[in-house]
């Protein structure tokens, strides 16, 4: 079972955090089952950004993105060639190191 290494992150885990995760689960899943409460406004449809994440080590192995989650991460807060949304990515067998951005487009436009 792979391990998800969530980096620190000052209001989610402000320690950062280790999980199992099952191979097949989206990473926002897999953070919300152990407690990580990553934004997914959308109610992970793909349809916002909330849920943006940097994929730091073991994007080779996870799911390519869809012409939808591209289009979707053009409007992402932060964009780089790490960027995903975790509602969309799909975690394959290798472990991995996340990092949830420090701001989502909703609390950039409502002045967080």
């Amino acid at each position: 079972m792979p391990q998800i290494i969530f980096l620190p992150h000052e209001v989610l885990c402000p320690e950062g955090l280790v999980i199992e995760a099952e191979s097949g689960m989206t990473i926002c899943d897999a953070a919300l089952q152990s407690h990580v409460e990553i934004e997914h406004a959308c109610e992970k449809s793909c349809a916002c950004t909330t849920c943006h994440v940097y994929i730091r080590e073991g994007m080779d192995s996870l799911n390519e993105n869809t012409e939808d989650e591209d289009d979707m991460l053009d409007k992402a807060w932060g964009l780089d060639p790490d960027s995903r949304l975790s509602c969309q990515t799909i975690i394959g067998d290798e472990n991995l190191v996340v990092e949830i951005p420090k701001y989502t487009i909703n609390m950039v436009s409502e002045n967080h």
